[in-house]
């Protein structure tokens, strides 16, 4: 077993990486930058806004050495059965480029809606920004927001938009920050306020 293993595990994280890559690709396309957004990275930490106690990882997108996206890793704790792992991508305007999941252990055929290879659900946060909808409307449309949620599920839906929405106000308070050199900064804490609960 310990010799498969060692034997696949490079093949294991080459694919990991494409499909990072690929996925990466989607919400920044790749004519926008012309850095190595893979290894242009950060790691942060901040439970309050991105879901999880352990660092997340951040990837920047330059081009000629001028930011254009962060794509920040964030975690939905209260999805239906567990955390849901996302990519949320930011322009530098604060505008989403795409929401991807990573992971995730939702019911097969009810919460797993929010996979774009099941539903479109998810693209529906393309061009939102931190205000744009409010506040209010950042929730699903059964708390009296403007997402969709799917039939028969609103746990799942009314998990990520929370976390879509935590990740805007973590890029909102720390956009600065998050594009500084590489190896100036290793962890970005939110400060704390009330919008940002």
């Amino acid at each position: 077993v310990g010799m498969t293993f060692e034997g696949t595990k490079e093949r294991i994280a080459a694919n990991e990486k494409e499909f990072l890559l690929r996925t990466l690709n989607e919400m920044v396309p790749a004519e926008a930058y012309n850095n190595d957004i893979y290894n242009d990275k950060i790691v942060v930490h901040s439970k309050q806004l991105l879901g999880s106690e352990e660092g997340l990882t951040i990837f920047r997108a330059r081009k000629n050495g001028r930011p254009v996206a962060a794509v920040m890793t964030a975690h939905a704790p209260d999805g239906y059965n567990g955390t849901i792992k996302l990519l949320v991508a930011v322009d530098l305007a604060g505008q989403i480029g795409g929401v991807r999941v990573l992971s995730h252990r939702e019911t097969p055929g009810l919460g797993d809606g929010i996979e774009i290879e099941r539903s479109p659900w998810i693209d529906q946060f393309y061009g939102y920004s931190l205000n744009a909808p409010d506040a209010q409307g950042w929730k699903v449309k059964k708390d009296g927001g403007v997402i969709d949620q799917f039939t028969g599920a609103t746990i799942t839906p009314r998990a990520v938009v929370k976390a879509v929405h935590k990740s805007l106000i973590f890029y909102f308070l720390n956009r600065s920050a998050l594009f500084a050199p590489a190896d100036s900064i290793r962890e970005v804490q939110p400060p704390n306020r009330a919008g940002a609960k």
